[in-house]
Order: C-alpha cells, then sequence, then structure tokens
C-alpha cells in the first residue's frame, strides 16, 4: 500500500535517515517508536508530504487516502461540535446534492432509449454506489457513535466548538478523522488529550478498523492493544518487529545484547591493529602488512551502539517527613461554578502512606478535586480537613509558570537541591531528557514539554509527604515513565494522581476514585480492578438502557418476560438471524467471483478493460455488503442480550 524506499534525511553533517526501507501493508497495525529525536514525527510527515527526504522516494498506491494525526493542529472554531463532524462527509454531502440533482433531471425526462437518458442513469448508479461505500446511509448514527465513543454527550452537539479546550478540540479533530475513513491512520500521541474511557473507545476503534494503522504512542498499554508490528528507529536505521510493543522491548534487549558484544569485538580488533600499525609503521619490512591493515580498518563498517537505557538509573524522592495518620479528610464535598455543577457529595479518608488514583471523563472535577485539596479552589459545599504536619508537592499543567524564565535548566534544579543529591543533578536531568547542552539552556527557552519535564524533576528534590500529580506523564516517553514510576513505587509518603495512563498507574495505586455524571464512587483495588468492574457495570447500564420501554407487566418487574413479549422477541430474533445469514450468503458469491477474477487475472496475458471494471464493482459490492453486515451483526447481538 505505501513503500518507503531508501529514505536519507540529512541536516548539514548530521544525518536523521540513513537510506531507510519498509513497506506498509492493508491491515496493518504498527507502533512506530524510538527515543525523542530519533525522528517519528517526521517520518510521519514525509509520508504525507508535508516533508521532504534528501534522499529515497516514497510510493503510494494510487487508492490509498492518508489519514493524519499531528500532536498540535489548527482547529475550526466557527460552528457547532456536531455541524464540524459533518464536515468529514464532504464528498457525501455532495453526492447527496448530485443524486438529488440527477434523481429530479431524470424523472422529468421522456427520452427513455437516448444516449444522454442511459449516461444519467449511469452516473445517478456510480453516485449511489459511491455513496453506500462512504457510510452516506448511517452518517448520522457514525457521527453520533464517534462522538460520544469520545467522550462527548448529547448536549455538546449544538455547542460552538469555541466553547471547548484546547484538549477537547483535538478530540473533535480526531473525530472528524476516523469518520473519513482513510485506508491509513498516521496518528501522533492520539491518547494525549483523552480520558481512560475515550482511550479505550479509540483502542476498540482501531483494533476492529478495516484499514492500516501507524501509530506513534507513549502509552504501552495502548500499543500493546492496538498494533501487532513495531517499528523502532535507532541511529538513522529501522529495526522492523512483527510483534506488539512488550514483546518488542524484550526481543530488542536480546538485540542490543548482540550488538553490545559485536561492537565490544570490534573495538578490540580495532584497537590491536591500530597497535600494529603504530609499532611497524616505520618499519620497511612490515611496510606492505601496515599498508593492508591500515585499508582495512577504512573499509572496516564501524557498528555503533545506541547508549545506556536511561530507565536503568535508580532515582528515588526524599524521605518523607512524617505526617499525621490521616492525611486529609473530605466530607461531603461539592463544586459549582455559577449554576453548572461540577459534582456534589464526595467523602473520604486519605491516610498516610496510601497512593489513590483520581479518574473519570474530562471535565468531571479531578483537576477541580486536586486544587481543593491544595487549597488553590473552595469547595461549594462540604468540608476538607488535612491533617498534622502535612507539606504537599503538586505538579500540574502550569507548573513550569512557577520557574524563573531566567535561570537555565540546571540552575533550577541546583537551588533547591540539598544533601548528596545534589551530586547526581546531571543523572537526573538526563533521566527526563535533558542531556549535554541542554542543561545551560534558560528556562524561558524551553518548550511547553520540556518545562513539564523540568517541573517534574526538581519536584523529584524537595521533601514533601503529600504528592498531588495531575497528569504528569503527558510528556515523558517510555523511559522517563518508568523512572518516576518506580520513584513513586518506593516513595514513603502520601499520593494522590489524576491520570489517563493505565500502565503508569498499574502497581501504583490501590483504591480508585471515579468522577462521574456529578458524583464520585470509590473502587477498593488498582486500575485494572476499576476497569473490569467498570466494564461490567457499563455493559449493565448499555443492557438496562436497551430494554424497550414498554408497559411492565408484574412479571417483567421480576426480570421476567411475559409470554407476548418473548414470542415477539422470538419472532425479531428469527428475522434478524435471516438478516445476517442472507447477507453471508451474499458475501460468500461474491467472494467466489472475486476468486475466479484473481485466478483469471494470475494467467492473463493482455489488460481487459471491462474484466477489470467487472472485479472492481465486485469488490465495491463486497465492501457495501460487509457493512450491512456489521450493523445486521450489531442489531441481532444487542437484541439477543436484552
Amino acid at each position: 500500500m505505501i513503500s518507503l524506499d531508501n529514505l536519507t534525511v540529512s541536516y548539514g553533517g548530521w544525518t536523521l535517515f540513513d537510506g531507510i526501507s519498509f513497506l506498509i501493508n492493508e491491515k496493518d497495525r504498527i507502533g512506530l517508536v524510538g527515543k525523542n529525536g530519533a525522528g517519528k514525527t517526521t517520518l510521519l510527515r514525509i509520508i504525507t508530504g508535508e516533508q521532504q527526504p534528501s534522499e529515497g522516494a516514497v510510493t503510494i498506491n494510487g487508492e490509498c487516502s492518508i489519514g493524519y494525526l499531528p500532536q498540535q493542529m489548527r482547529v475550526a472554531d466557527t460552528t457547532t461540535l456536531k455541524a464540524e463532524a459533518e464536515k468529514a462527509f464532504d464528498e457525501v454531502l455532495r453526492l447527496e446534492a448530485d443524486i438529488a440533482s440527477l434523481t429530479a433531471e431524470i424523472a422529468e425526462r421522456t427520452d427513455y432509449e437516448s444516449e444522454e437518458y442511459e449516461t444519467l442513469l449511469h452516473r445517478l448508479n456510480d453516485a449511489q454506489d459511491r455513496y453506500h461505500i462512504l457510510g452516506g446511509d448511517t452518517r448520522e448514527a457514525d457521527i453520533e457513535k464517534t462522538l460520544l465513543g469520545l467522550g462527548f454527550k448529547r448536549t455538546d452537539f449544538d455547542r460552538a466548538t469555541s466553547e471547548f479546550s484546547g484538549g477537547w478540540r483535538m478530540r473533535i479533530e480526531l473525530a472528524k478523522l476516523l469518520l473519513r475513513r482513510p485506508s491509513i491512520f498516521l496518528l501522533d500521541e492520539p491518547t494525549n488529550h483523552l480520558d481512560i474511557e475515550s482511550i479505550q473507545w479509540l483502542e476498540e476503534y482501531l483494533k476492529n478498523y478495516n484499514g492500516a494503522v501507524l501509530l506513534i504512542s507513549h502509552d504501552r498499554a495502548f500499543l500493546d492493544n492496538v498494533t501487532t508490528r513495531t517499528v523502532e528507529l535507532s541511529l538513522g536505521q529501522i529495526y522492523d518487529y512483527k510483534v506488539p510493543y512488550s514483546k518488542f522491548v524484550e526481543l530488542r534487549a536480546e538485540r542490543r545484547a548482540q550488538q553490545q558484544a559485536a561492537y565490544e569485538n570490534q573495538q578490540r580488533m580495532i584497537e590491536k591493529t591500530e597497535e600494529f600499525i603504530e609499532k611497524f609503521r616505520y618499519k620497511p619490512t612490515k611496510s606492505n602488512q601496515v599498508q593492508s591493515r591500515i585499508k582495512q580498518l577504512e573499509r572496516l563498517e564501524r557498528i555503533e551502539v545506541e547508549e545506556e537505557d536511561l530507565a536503568t538509573l535508580n532515582i528515588k524522592f526524599p524521605p518523607a517527613p512524617r505526617s499525621g495518620q490521616i492525611v486529609a479528610e473530605v466530607k461531603e464535598v461539592g463544586k459549582a461554578f455559577g449554576e453548572k455543577r461540577i459534582f456534589s457529595d464526595f467523602t473520604f479518608t486519605l491516610e498516610r502512606g496510601q497512593k489513590i488514583a483520581l479518574v473519570g471523563r474530562n471535565g468531571e472535577g479531578k483537576t477541580t478535586m486536586a486544587r481543593m485539596l491544595l487549597g488553590e479552589l473552595e469547595q461549594s459545599e462540604g468540608t476538607i480537613k488535612l491533617g498534622a504536619n502535612v507539606n504537599i508537592g503538586y505538579y500540574a499543567q502550569n507548573q513550569d509558570d512557577l520557574m524563573d524564565g531566567e535561570f537555565t535548566v540546571f540552575d533550577t534544579l541546583d537551588r533547591v537541591a540539598v544533601g548528596d543529591i545534589r551530586t547526581r543533578l546531571r543523572d537526573i536531568l538526563g533521566a527526563f531528557l535533558f542531556r549535554g547542552e541542554d542543561i545551560d539552556k534558560k528556562v524561558k527557552v524551553l518548550s511547553g514539554g520540556e518545562r513539564s519535564r523540568l517541573a517534574m524533576a526538581r519536584l523529584m528534590l524537595e521533601p514533601y509527604n503529600l504528592l498531588i500529580l495531575d497528569e504528569p506523564t503527558n510528556h515523558m516517553d517510555m523511559r522517563s515513565k518508568d523512572i518516576l514510576k518506580r520513584a513513586i513505587q518506593k516513595y514513603d509518603g502520601t499520593v494522590v494522581v489524576v491520570s489517563h495512563d493505565r500502565d503508569f498507574l498499574d502497581g501504583i495505586v490501590d483504591r480508585v476514585y471515579e468522577f462521574r455524571d456529578g458524583g464520585v464512587k470509590e473502587y477498593l483495588g488498582g486500575i485494572y480492578y476499576f476497569l473490569e468492574k467498570r466494564k461490567v457495570e457499563s455493559l449493565q447500564e448499555i443492557e438496562r438502557k436497551a430494554t424497550p420501554t414498554t408497559t411492565v407487566t408484574k412479571e417483567t418487574s421480576t426480570g421476567k418476560l411475559s409470554y407476548e413479549q418473548r414470542k415477539e422477541q422470538e419472532k425479531l430474533l428469527r428475522k434478524l438471524r435471516k438478516a445476517v445469514e442472507t447477507i453471508e450468503e451474499e458475501l460468500a458469491k461474491i467472494e467466489e467471483q472475486i476468486a475466479s477474477y484473481d485466478a483469471k487475472f494470475a494467467t492473463a496475458t493482455e489488460y481487459n478493460e471491462a474484466d477489470y471494471a467487472a472485479y472492481n464493482e465486485l469488490k465495491a459490492q463486497y465492501d457495501r455488503q460487509m457493512h450491512e453486515w456489521e450493523k445486521a451483526s450489531y442489531e441481532l447481538e444487542i437484541t439477543e442480550n436484552q
């Protein structure tokens, strides 16, 4: 589908890619990984044509369409949410207008035998076929399903896009991209602005998508759940593994060990060769051998090894000063902004040493609760009482605003570090991706992501006994996240984490509070326990909503259907099963015809335009029938579960 052939990208004397090649096939699920600066985003931009390589070429199949979601993009704010989502169906809307126009023109004509009339019929048929393939029949349902899946509410559909925050507006662009159904998705950190529920919905969508997916993500669980192939960019080369991310990590460790052994062997050989050259350079009897060794070194292809994985660094938070046993008491707390109520009646006790997570959809009150614990916001009702000797360290998205822009990166840490940890500041900065000359940069010239990482590094230096961390991993690569995760696990203080990163939360928290629909629910377990329970509850909710709102008899109120209801349901089930079977039979027939053409083309000696036209029409029919089968099967599944 897409072929990358000998791509080289050079900037001055520095080479980012050095003759890399690989294929992206239909239905591939590829995770693109590598260190920050390895060129992952550059590669996506080259595939889309936004950037040109120094050498090499990208070949794209003529029928292949690309949907690209960059990390940052310009978002329109001149219409409503639903109207903006409908822009994904621009071609469908044009086809609707064409179909209406052609239908009206055909209805007025009486020259049924003329060539012009036949041409109009062909144009109408082609437009209708294209309309069905693009999902015109299910447009409204698809828009609703996608927006709800990404966390919007039905009450949001008529809101102006300008009312949404930057993160929600990025979701709008993601929704439009999904609704366009391109041949391949190129996604650069798609989970950055999503909560756990939306990430899980997107995972299921991408796993079942009929096209290909190439994505960059620092969310390990998301990569594992979506991808089946991992392409690593390292030192200008690519390494292609036909496995998900976690398995890739194991295989990469084996490859790196082999690479390191080969590198060390080569270094010993180079050292001995250079010693020989130096020893016998000026001896006439050895001149031929010396020249031979010099040429040998010149021809030698030097092995490079990527620098040591920084995740092995053992960085800790300072020991927590002792606080009272009760760190915080929250009783019947609620919060409203004007007439808009966020949540109410939240009660819990936070004890010394506990590590808890606040989760839920964006806008449900997680950050608001964190700021109320800190004292930055006043609750609308209820009481919040902190325990004795509680000293709070807070990481928020605006944490970087508190740093002096005139200080260098190194000075920012050096001014707060005390004791032995001062000798390890360079290691800590390296763990958070500040290396070499980076540590001498002034804070004011850093990007938002760099400032956030520096703020987290600084937080690790001061002795707190309650850490409140609001989305701490948003700008971190996997090595940095692993370092922070291990540091929190070993930390002997109390932790409140707001996060959507399941892999990060796993093994840290033992209690989860979900903010949802104006309330807060407690789950006494880790993040995957919460997700499992929440999944069950979500299915129960779906089943309750799917139950017909007919008159409830005495029997139905106890969970049983009346005889008439059972009879009606069985009749409906027979009808739905018959519909699914009929479509499956039609699909089987089309598959046989396609296979027949495939066999014919395999032995053909010349191009037959009529055969290829018929073949393409069969494939279009197959796509339409598959779409119908998916709808019918879904309806059958819902009805069977009632």
